[in-house]
């Protein structure tokens, strides 16, 4: 059996850049799949794209599909022969359906009985046979929103299909797709190339391309650009700020990446840094430099699909487009200074958070209330937080955040210092919306904490008191993220609040609004649940998890502490006999429906081992009251380790279950003391 190069490329006009990745990705998937669920064996695959086209190739892939032996079972012995040794009708239909007469039957033996069997060999169907059924079924599984149609043709895709290649090392294979017939002949660069490109071979089709000025390896491309990029901040002394999402849709832009870099006019540097980099980044596609201190400075280097033979020209007109788009944000600054955030309050009574919730006016007067709150419980400046929650969303109604949403928050910064407000308000207005992602910063003072945490805590008890509870993976006021960004907020900022108290004033601010009478309850154990996906993304066990969440500690820095705490026991040796152990009181005591003692008796241990035990546990217990009382459950956790030894030796000496009734109830009292005194950190009986 030989093998060869399997090539596979759809041409197409430029497609949506912030898909191509997907696109290409799904369409490797796809094929990759197919070729497994068919036998056919190769030794690589990857995938390529370019604005122009979704390729795959496969690496020494086998000409054909092995020859298969498929074993057919047939009627049981005993129904296939009447007494006489007779073929019965189903045993003859049955050698029919396989093209053999009963007698050429094998037969199969198994400890069950006696069935006859036909082997028929299948041979292998050749790889050149398939691929094209391959190709179709993998378009037709690829994610597209909206498909759409061109020509006269009813044929749909997500952008117009000009060429079909399927090459087989040198033999192109027959067959069409989208309308479109297989030939060996792909796309070249839009403008430095004319005509379509010849593959003769399979192997042939990155270097064919390459002298057709198109890098159709996305990886490989976008490398290059990153080089190009680094080179030329180099070159002018800065740093370029690439961003991922960018450097992956301009990949997704261009077939022949050339770097070059703008000026724009230094006094659009008046302007604050954000708004210019966001029109640089979303409007133009551009990349912004810093200086080596990290300020913006008045260029940008951007990656064009062209090699010009004058780039001057090109930097030229790229500087005339950015311009517009830098003296508008320019404008709005200078237009929204012009008036106050105090003063655009007003204007909030215009805007609804929500239906049934009110105005965003309504939700900044309750966002100062409760970051008030909060800040008399951090021993904080409680005026400024009421005053940064109340003109936490006034930046909404400026032109620039109108015109760039991305800025919300930072441009309330800007205005606020503006407006002679102190700088712990001006950092909270920024801060707000921290942390928007995984792994973004947190607001960086206590106010700005206190406003963050309001703003989140309203929107989840808000959603939730009107019945708008996330369903699926439907979450259209992001309630996941404001539970996981408060916990985050409280845990590593290290603030000492209680989710109950929170939920609950937050309650008392919505008056009559709220018609969920579980509102609080709903709205914590919907914040417990997301403890779950926090600690697993830090590599924290389930078992661990879960053992703390059987206490449903509200405050989430208890909870932290709790769980470094049965991190820490998890890892002792003495910590499977003691969860064994605790899983084990914990099954005694639920088959027991009497009523235990206050306290063990001590005059009732008729055992040496019990009365150790109950020693040994007195002696720890008065170790562990100050330790808890402090909330250092590693340490008392660490001494309550220290009942292994005596445990072990109760169970292995001790009948719990006495026929003396009061010696029983005596021993599973102490049981439970040990227990309990478990259970006020965490259960670890659930510990694997």
């Amino acid at each position: 059996m030989t093998t060869e190069t399997l090539l596979i490329e759809l041409g197409t006009e430029e497609l949506p850049p912030k898909s191509l990745t997907t696109l290409a990705t799904a369409f490797f998937d796809n094929i990759k799949s197919q070729l497994d669920s068919h036998d056919l064996a190769y030794s690589d695959i990857k995938w390529f794209a370019t604005p122009r086209r979704l390729a795959v190739q496969v690496i020494d892939l086998v000409d054909k599909q092995q020859d298969k032996v498929v074993e057919k079972r047939g009627p049981a012995v005993n129904v296939a022969f009447d007494a006489e040794g007779n073929a019965s009708k189903a045993a003859q239909g049955w050698a029919r359906s396989n093209g053999i007469t009963v007698e050429q039957a094998e037969r199969l033996v198994t400890d069950k009985g006696e069935w006859l069997l036909h082997k028929a060999t299948v041979t292998g169907v050749a790889t050149t046979a398939l691929v094209a059924d391959m190709v179709n079924n993998a378009i037709k599984k690829l994610p597209i929103a909206k498909p759409m149609r061109w020509g006269a043709e009813r044929t749909q895709f997500i952008r117009p299909v000009h060429t079909l290649t399927m090459l087989f090392g040198s033999e192109l294979i027959a067959g069409e797709a989208l309308g479109v017939t297989s030939n060996n002949q792909v796309q070249g660069h839009r403008f430095h190339h004319e005509g379509l490109v010849t593959i003769n071979h399979a192997n042939d089709y990155q270097a064919e391309l390459l002298k057709a000025y198109v890098d159709v390896d996305f990886a490989q491309r976008q490398n290059n650009i990153v080089e190009q990029i680094k080179k030329a901040a180099d070159d002018i002394d800065a740093v370029a700020l690439i961003d991922e999402d960018l450097l992956n849709e301009v990949t997704a832009l261009v077939e022949w990446p050339v770097t070059l870099v703008g000026t724009f006019d230094k006094d659009f540097l008046n302007v604050p840094a954000e708004p210019l980099i966001y029109s640089m980044k979303d409007h133009q596609k551009y990349f912004p430099v810093n200086d080596k201190n990290g300020q913006l400075v008045n260029k940008f280097i951007f990656v064009s699909n062209i090699e010009s033979k004058d780039p001057s020209a090109v930097v030229f007109g790229n500087e005339k487009v950015i311009r517009p788009r830098l003296a508008d944000a320019e404008f709005f600054f200078k237009t929204d200074k012009k008036q106050s955030l105090e003063s655009r309050l007003k204007s909030l009574e215009s805007v609804l958070f929500q239906k049934q919730l009110g105005t965003l006016k309504a939700k900044s007067e309750r966002i100062a209330d409760l970051s008030q709150f909060i800040a008399q419980q951090l021993n904080e400046n409680a005026d400024d937080a009421y005053r940064a929650g109340l003109l936490s969303k006034t930046d909404l109604m400026s032109e620039m955040v109108l015109e760039f949403p991305q800025v919300q928050g930072t441009m309330g910064k800007y205005y606020a210092l503006h407006d002679g407000e102190n700088e712990n308000i001006a950092q909270a207005l920024e801060g707000q919306y921290r942390p928007r992602f995984a792994g973004d910063a947190l607001p960086e003072a206590n106010i700005g904490c206190a406003v963050a945490i309001s703003d989140k805590i309203d929107t989840l008890v808000g959603i939730f008191g009107i019945n708008q509870a996330p369903k699926g993976d439907k979450d259209p006021f992001a309630l996941r993220r404001a539970a996981i960004g408060s916990i985050r907020i409280i845990i590593e900022k290290q603030l000492n609040l209680d989710l109950s108290d929170l939920i609950n004033k937050s309650i008392e601010l919505f008056g009559d609004k709220l018609v969920n009478e579980n509102t609080a309850s709903d709205v914590l154990e919907f914040i417990m649940g997301r403890f779950r996906a926090f600690y697993q993304e830090q590599g924290i066990n389930v078992d661990v998890i879960q053992a703390v969440l059987a206490k449903k500690p509200s405050a989430p820095l208890d909870f932290d502490k709790r769980i470094k705490a049965v991190t820490f026991f998890g890892e002792l040796p003495e910590a499977a006999t003691l969860a064994a152990a605790n899983k084990r009181v914990g099954n005694i005591l639920a088959k027991f429906d009497g009523e235990l003692y206050p306290a063990f008796k001590a005059d009732l241990a008729a055992e040496q081992a019990e009365r150790d035990l109950a020693d040994i546990y007195q002696t720890i217990s008065l170790k562990v009251a100050p330790l808890m009382a402090d909330k250092d459950y590693q340490a008392a956790l660490s001494e309550l380790a220290e009942l292994k030894a005596p445990i072990d030796t109760f169970f292995d000496n001790v009948m719990v279950m006495s026929d003396d009734e009061a010696v029983k109830i005596n021993r599973l009292t102490l049981l439970n003391e040990i227990r309990n005194s478990f259970l006020d950190i965490a259960d670890i009986s659930v510990l694997q």
